[in-house]
């Protein structure tokens, strides 16, 4: 363990602390019993007093390391120190001098007032002298630590001598070809408690840092020196090279005292640990008792261009194929190709074909088989997957909802997920790679015709390839390697998959179970949650309603009472529907795509996303103009009302009360309607008469009706009294001639 001395650097570990806690020794008893340390984070810490017991206890259970490279203590040769700042320095070392001096007596609180006396016999205020102080402690106790921007004084790229010593172990670094003097250090204790904290701190964590961000990490917390100033942003001043470990160092030491499982439970949790990383101990076979024990599972990108099925043959790239493989008897259950990348799609689709039936799935691609070619439509007892598309929520529900279990392959164990590895191997090489537009796998020369133009076949064709390749390896492919038990040499069982399996179905039979096409698929589905609204069955922003939802009224009670949420299952690539399930799982209702959001039918559910994405980017380019024109109106409207104010102010009579002006309200009323319908009214007239009629400037008179009822017309022997409104126009229209 590291030894404190005075002036040991140490630093405490607080994990999820983003600043680096940094304490100085700055003194110690005869008898090693206590301490004094100062912080040096903290630009107004006081010592403080500690015991020994306290920071080695520390030191010793990972609390604390001890620093090999002091941050703040950096050398600086006299003749290049400035004259101004020389004399600085030995102003304020001639006022604390003896204060430093007086230890301990200087770092008991009740004797401080020393510093009032010094402050006073000097003339110079009592912060300044706390100030000196501080940079004294916190500089490594020396004169030198008084220099202004000391902390960022030294000579960058000469070596100093650092507590780690003696003849350097292990291969010379590449540098000291260039410059023998950057041989690096050794590593000693210090520095290993150092590593085992780093790595703690910056690699088993959940942010999941390779292993070279940690040692960044590392040097940037613990070996800094001060700091420098880099197009204004203060950062840490690292030492020289050879005064720091070596990121191979660093990496031997982690390979040589890593506790992997600890590590990886650290980084994944104890949850990701046991479903991607525990072990599988054994080989795949001797794992599993019979057929339907252990299915494997993995992906992989065919090395062949294909064409579009559906267009004039543009190249689509290269599809990828899912084998689902019995690792029992090494058959071929289950077979998807398709242009899904390795996700979850790909494998349920490659699952609900293990469990559907062959003949009628090679009878869709035009081949005819025999139930006896290719006798598999089961699930299994346990799932093998590598870590990728099976690792997910989905493979979950799978496991909850059909009791399968769901085991994930451990990193670089290439042995356990070996099985189907060797099958795409092997169907590489019997049938992908001499088809048109496979790819070589030697570098195309120049002048060479590109092999993707060579594409020929489409999905559709090249699915057929692959079901021909299952049944030749299901029926005919001798396994050489196959360990056969004594009850099997006994049987004279033939290593052909089909044998294996018929015999294992005979012999070892419990492992495979069989379930209706509609509900394996439900249960493959990925599920998600809806949110009932008001305006229908809410899902990734599009509306939903079902038989269930209109007979229980579930719209109604959500405007009601508020919005719910209820399980679904749905499949991305069609989003027309979505299936509701209840809570105990043993009802499912399809819930239909309300007719109002017809724009979004027949589309898969990544081009609903992209589409919402893109509205809500058009929706925030466009906030800026809406909010202006928002602007525009607001002071539009202010500046009507304050010319309406302004008027009202003017010419409102002072004398009328307010009571009298809102007594004939009624009486305004019809006076203000009369008035704008004066200024409303339509004239469909010619031009040429309302031109006529503005130069005479002519005015008719109209008998003013002062009773309602004197508008009622007055029939005098079926005639009106009054002349007509048109009759007097004519009359005008004449004297005007």
């Amino acid at each position: 363990m590291a030894t404190i001395v005075v002036n040991s650097v140490i630093e405490w570990i607080v994990k999820d602390c983003e600043k680096t806690l940094l304490e100085r020794v700055l003194w110690i008893d005869n008898c090693r019993e206590n301490a004094v340390t100062i912080s040096l984070t903290d630009r107004s810490a006081l010592p403080v007093w500690r015991t020994i017991d306290e920071l080695e206890n520390s030191l010793r259970q990972g609390e604390a390391i001890k620093r090999t490279i002091d941050p703040f203590l950096n050398s600086i040769r006299e003749e290049d120190i400035k004259s101004r700042d020389r004399e600085k320095r030995d102003k304020a070392w001639k006022v604390i001098e003896q204060l430093v001096k007086a230890e301990p007596d200087i770092y008991i609180k009740e004797k401080r007032g020393l510093v009032t006396l010094v402050a006073t016999e000097f003339g110079v205020p009592k912060r300044d002298v706390y100030t000196w102080l501080r940079r004294f402690w916190m500089g490594g106790k020396v004169k030198n630590a008084l220099l202004p921007h000391y902390h960022r004084c030294g000579a960058p790229g000469k070596d100093r001598e650092i507590t780690t010593s003696g003849k350097k172990l292990g291969r010379p670094r590449k540098a000291t070809q260039i410059n023998h003097e950057h041989k690096g250090i050794n590593i000693d204790d210090d520095l290993k408690q150092i590593f085992r904290v780093s790595i703690q701190l910056y690699y088993d964590s959940k942010k999941k840092r390779p292993l070279t961000l940690a040692y960044e990490e590392m040097i940037r917390n613990h070996f800094v020196k001060g700091s420098r100033i880099v197009n204004g942003v203060v950062s840490g001043a690292i030492p020289p090279i050879s005064e720091l470990p070596s990121l191979g160092q660093f990496k031997y030491w982690f390979a040589k005292e890593r506790d992997l499982k600890k590590s990886l439970i650290a980084r994944e949790g104890e949850r990701g640990f046991n479903l991607r990383h525990r072990a599988i101990l054994g080989d795949s076979t001797s794992m599993s008792f019979g057929p339907g024990s252990i299915y494997q599972i993995d992906a992989t990108i065919a090395d062949v261009y294909l064409v579009s099925r559906y267009e004039s043959m543009p190249i689509i790239g290269r599809p990828v194929i899912y084998t689902v493989i019995d690792v029992f008897s090494r058959m071929i259950v289950g077979l998807y190709v398709g242009l899904e990348g390795p996700s979850w799609i790909g494998a349920m689709m490659a699952l609900a074909n293990a469990a559907s039936d062959k003949v009628a799935y090679c009878e869709q691609y035009g081949i005819d088989i025999s139930e006896e070619e290719w006798p598999c439509h089961y699930l299994p007892e346990r799932i093998l997957a590598d870590r990728g598309e099976m690792i997910s929520s989905h493979a979950d529900y799978l496991s909850n909802a059909l009791d399968i279990t769901i085991t994930n392959t451990p990193p670089y164990r290439a042995d356990f997920k070996g099985i189907v590895e060797q099958s795409f191997r092997l169907s590489n090489l019997r049938s992908i790679r001499w088809l048109p537009g496979a790819v070589t796998e030697r570098f195309r020369e120049r002048g060479e015709k590109d092999h993707r133009l060579d594409a020929t076949l489409d999905l559709h064709q090249f699915t057929k390839v692959m079901i021909n390749t299952v049944l030749y390896h299901n029926n005919s492919h001798f396994i050489r390697w196959y360990s056969r038990d004594e009850f099997m040499i006994a049987d004279q069982v033939e290593r052909v998959p089909t044998h294996l399996w018929n015999w294992g179905i005979h012999k070892r039979s419990g492992h495979l179970r069989e379930i209706s096409p509609d509900k394996l698929k439900l249960n493959l589905m990925p599920r998600d949650e809806g949110v009932v609204t008001e305006r229908g069955l809410r899902f990734k922003g599009m509306h939903y309603s079902c038989e269930r939802a209109l007979r229980e009224q579930w719209f109604e009670r959500a405007r009601a009472s508020g919005n719910w949420k209820v399980p679904i299952s749905y499949d991305p690539r069609n989003v027309d529907v979505i299936y509701y399930r209840s809570s105990d799982q043993l009802l499912v209702e399809p819930c239909e795509l309300l007719e109002r959001e017809s724009r979004y039918k027949g589309k898969q559910l990544e081009e609903v996303r992209d589409l919402l994405e893109l509205e809500k980017i058009e929706a925030s380019v466009f906030e800026t103009k809406e909010l202006q024109a928002k602007v525009d109106y607001l002071s539009f409207n202010e500046a009507i009302i304050a010319e309406a104010l302004e008027m009202k102010k003017n010419s409102s009579p002072k004398t009328i009360s307010d009571k009298e002006r809102v007594k004939n309200i009624k009486e305004n009323h019809r006076k203000e309607k009369a008035k704008r319908r004066e200024d409303d009214k339509w004239d469909l007239r010619p031009l040429n008469d309302s031109e006529m009629l503005t130069n005479t400037q002519s005015v008719i008179e109209i008998p003013m009706l002062s009773q309602e009822n004197d508008i009622e017309k007055e029939l005098v022997g079926g005639k009106t009294k009054h002349r007509t409104m048109l009759e007097m126009l004519k009359s005008q229209r004449k004297e005007g001639s």
